[in-house]
């Protein structure tokens, strides 16, 4: 074989994938003796290309199912498809075809280049979330989540888009307007299918703490929105009778200790003293018209200038008859948290600041910070919410921020107010419900039914799947489903009249919030099954972008524990192990008119960028993650095509932390290159030398680092993927193959060496399997090696290769240092002493005499005493 010849990635990669396929080397079976590991990378939706950050998401959850299949284990690595959802209707209405056509017209496309990655992945579970059999199963579980009491039809405020005339989630309201329509959001009061989440508030909080295999960041997010609050429920008496005939108005704080700081309450926009007071106000019914055009989220309201409008009531303190204080109505304040109404402190809470500076409100400091003084301390632009003393409030003064509290709850507690206490503790929960109703066609239809005699009644389970006509149209905005002739008519199962179907379909994170599971048995007549789902979770390692922190996570540990007390789980957390990856990176660019540029259409010349057909000058903007609308994107297809699938993969495992951002780089990417073709010459180079050579110790010197060196990159490659610190693994396979190429580019092999370095090349194609598995089965069979690199162990690790058995010691004169030697670990303090004092520079210092003691310390330093 030809040293000159090339590594040819896309004919030898297209072969050993055939090759893997025909032996279905990486199916798996349920019922396997092995250890089992499950490892999954969030799955994608079918936009129809794959991009680099599939590419890297795919390659580290790759690394990990190659690695635990050497190691032994029965690895679970399986693909689908987020396939429901509103792109396919955007399609639909641009393209006139059909959403069915569209997204499996997609997945087809995507499949086939994910495939050219060389995932070792078993296809044969491979679902989409708009198959029939899995929205049947879908529909299923929501009939048994109704039964069991975790399913309401409620009234609720949704974000509205009254030309696409649909709900819209938080997300899909971009700065007030609809994505779609670009239409300004209105807030509705819409009935709605929910899931009881909130029920599980306490649980799902508690339970973050026992995953100790997410990263903090991720638990910290899902605290802070799940949102656990200690607080007092306190009423306020009204100086006279509200509109809505209340006398007295019931706020929730978290902060009873700031009560003499308090300068308004205020309630929400849609708090019934608000409405009843709206009524008798045209102005204030107009406000409260302009809050409703606000999003429906808590980070939009946050945001939000805070405005007010003065209702004209005033309530009196609790601790200070004297002292009445304003109510307004208010646009930052939540109806569904708490009780829709809050006290101002301004002192310290920022929102009640702005507000209290916006509108003239008094703003009384009743904390005190350490160190500070009483008599100066003042707020300027920024609330003090740190720790401190109570000041300047009676009977609190001098306690902690803690006791405060406690003493504001004990002393409301024992007083009434119209013949009830006027205060309780109470434990509040940002946490929602989860309003899963969507008003569009491609998605789960929800199996209800609605008759005029019986109310709404579940789809019997004998007639599930509830199917997706085929025959709809988008000619006109809104719901298809609402409009069709016969899909909407249905008998009620209950009493036979004529009734309606619920047109209705679900979020598409209920699809994404339990498909880990049916991957268990995707086949199954059921939901799950409970033997193959019990044994294959919790996923041993789940990998995805930090953008599904929230919510995705979220759902899906609400969804286990549905499907627990449904009967179709017997665990409580769907992933073990959480790892989100870094973004792909890459620099942007503009021509001379302003529009962005795809990388390939800028060249470099003699330092300049230019645009590659008219050549006028280029803007190089900030590096920033790969999207479609910056054109900063690099086409993974076309990468694979000239450099090879492993190229790729091995670029996005380098240099560069999993967690971190990664730019991805001509140069990166060459370099990559670059080292393939290294592995291949040395591989080629070695291949005729080594073709009758047995794996063995070999003799010398060399043949003794190379073993260690050896046992010892495996051990370290183990721990790095362990870890998951692919760059780390990288790294130290760059530095064992430079040790390898010296040993076999100095031209023949000595039959000494032969053997140990015929095991170095075993241990290199093993190590570099899971991350370049295509290089690893070519490189296998040249060298002669049996079977597939893909089914082999990977190597145990001597534990005595780890250790070194010489050891380097200083040597002092009279306690300054005056040479190394180098002895046998265990030698015994007289052969070190013999050592020592034969060196040079010893016998000079000594001048002939004999020296008045040497003090050998074992293992660490050797001193002469002249």
């Amino acid at each position: 074989m030809s040293t000159s010849e090339r590594y040819h990635a896309r004919e030898i990669e297209a072969r050993w994938q055939q090759e893997w396929d025909a032996r279905g080397v990486f199916r798996t079976q349920n019922h396997d003796a092995r250890p089992k590991y499950y490892v999954l990378e969030m799955f994608p939706y079918p936009s129809g290309r794959i991009h680099m950050g599939h590419v890297r998401n795919y390659a580290m959850g790759d690394v990990i199912a190659r690695y635990k299949r050497a190691k032994g284990f029965n690895v679970l690595h399986p693909m689908g498809w987020d396939a429901f959802g509103m792109p396919a209707e955007n399609a639909a209405m641009q393209n006139k075809v059909h959403p069915r056509e569209w997204t499996y017209s997609n997945i087809a496309h995507m499949r086939g280049q994910l495939k050219q990655m060389g995932l070792s992945i078993d296809w044969d579970r491979e679902i989409a979330t708009c198959d029939v059999e899995y929205y049947q199963q879908q529909q299923r579980l929501f009939l048994d989540f109704y039964e069991a009491g975790l399913v309401a039809r409620k009234t609720a405020k949704v974000n509205w888009d009254p030309v696409d005339h649909t709900v819209l989630a938080n997300e899909q309201v971009i700065e007030g307007r609809g994505w779609r329509s670009g239409a300004e959001v209105e807030q509705r009061e819409l009935t709605q299918w929910f899931f009881r989440i909130s029920e599980f508030s306490e649980e799902l909080l508690t339970a973050l703490d026992g995953l100790e295999r997410w990263p903090e960041k991720v638990r910290l997010m899902q605290k802070n929105w799940i949102g656990r609050s200690e607080g007092l429920r306190l009423r306020f008496e009204l100086t006279g009778t509200g509109p809505d005939g209340s006398a007295d108005l019931e706020v929730f704080t978290t902060r009873p200790d700031t009560i003499f700081g308090a300068s308004f309450v205020a309630v929400a926009a849609d708090h019934p003293l608000a409405l009843a007071a709206g009524e008798r106000d045209r102005k204030l019914q107009t406000f409260i018209e302009e809050c409703r055009k606000l999003g429906t989220s808590a980070v939009a309201v946050e945001t939000a200038e805070k405005k007010g409008y003065d209702t004209g009531l005033r309530v009196r303190h609790p601790f200070d008859p004297d002292q009445t204080l304003p109510v307004f109505v208010a646009n930052f304040i939540l109806m569904d948290y708490g009780t829709g109404a809050i006290f101002g402190c301004p002192a310290h809470d920022p929102r009640d600041l702005e507000f209290a500076r916006a509108y003239g409100l008094p703003v009384k400091p009743v904390v005190l910070p350490p160190h500070a003084d009483a008599a100066t301390f003042s707020i300027g632009d920024e609330a003090y919410t740190g720790p401190g003393t109570i000041i300047h409030s009676q009977f609190l003064d001098g306690l902690s921020i803690e006791d405060a509290k406690d003493v504001v709850a004990i002393r409301l507690e024992k007083r009434t107010l119209n013949g009830a206490p006027q205060a309780e503790r109470q434990v509040n929960y940002r946490l929602r419900d989860w309003g899963i109703s969507r008003q569009r066609y491609w998605g789960c239809p929800i199996p209800m039914i609605h008759c005029a005699s019986c109310g709404t009644v579940p789809v019997p389970a004998r007639d599930l799947p509830v199917r997706l006509p085929d025959d709809i149209t988008f000619d006109k905005p809104g719901n298809p489903l609402d409009r069709h002739p016969t899909w909407t008519k249905v008998a009620c199962p209950e009493c036979g009249a004529e009734a309606r179907r619920e047109t209705d379909t679900m979020d598409t994170f209920v699809d994404s919030s339990w498909y880990f599971a049916r991957f268990t048995a995707p086949r199954a007549v059921a939901p799950t099954e409970l033997d193959a789902v019990d044994h294959w979770l919790p996923v041993d390692q789940y990998i995805g972008g930090v953008e599904h922190a929230i919510l995705h996570l979220l759902y899906s540990r609400f969804f286990v524990r549905a499907m627990k007390k449904t009967g179709h789980i017997r665990l409580d957390e769907p992933f073990a192990g959480l790892f989100t990856q870094g973004m792909v990176t890459h620099e942007t660019y503009k021509d001379t008119s302003g529009a962005w540029l795809f990388p390939e259409q800028v060249v470099d010349r003699d330092g300049r960028y230019v645009h590659a057909e008219t050549g006028e000058p280029v803007t190089v903007g900030p590096i920033e993650s790969m999207s479609k609308s910056k054109k900063n994107v690099v086409d993974p297809t076309a990468i694979i095509a000239e450099y090879g699938a492993d190229t790729a993969r091995w670029f996005m495992l380098s240099d560069t932390p999993p967690e971190r951002d990664i730019q991805w780089t001509e140069a990166g990417v060459e370099g990559a290159h670059r080292f393939v073709q290294r592995i291949w010459r040395m591989v080629q180079d070695s291949a005729g030398p080594l073709a009758d050579v047995s794996e063995g110790p070999g003799k010398g010197a060399d043949a003794e680092a190379l073993r260690k060196a050896m046992h010892r990159t495996l051990k370290a490659v183990e721990r790095d993927i362990e870890d998951l610190g692919f760059n780390r693994a990288v790294a130290r396979v760059y530095e064992y193959s430079s040790l390898l190429s010296r040993y076999v580019s100095g031209g023949a092999i000595s039959p000494d060496l032969a053997p140990a370095l015929k095991s170095g090349f075993r241990f290199l194609i093993v190590m570099i399997a899971p991350m370049m598995p295509h290089l690893a089965e070519e490189a296998w069979s040249v060298l002669g090696f049996k079977g597939l690199v893909a089914e082999t162990r990977w190597p145990d690790v001597d534990p005595a290769l780890l250790v070194d058995s010489t050891v380097t010691l200083p040597v002092q004169v009279n306690g300054k240092k005056r040479g190394e030697i180098t002895v046998d670990r265990n030698a015994p303090s007289e052969e070190v002493e013999a050592a020592a004092l034969a060196l040079e520079e010893v016998k000079r210092y000594l001048s002939g005499n004999a020296p008045k003691k040497v003090i050998v310390v074992p293992q660490r330093i050797v001193n002469v005493v002249a």
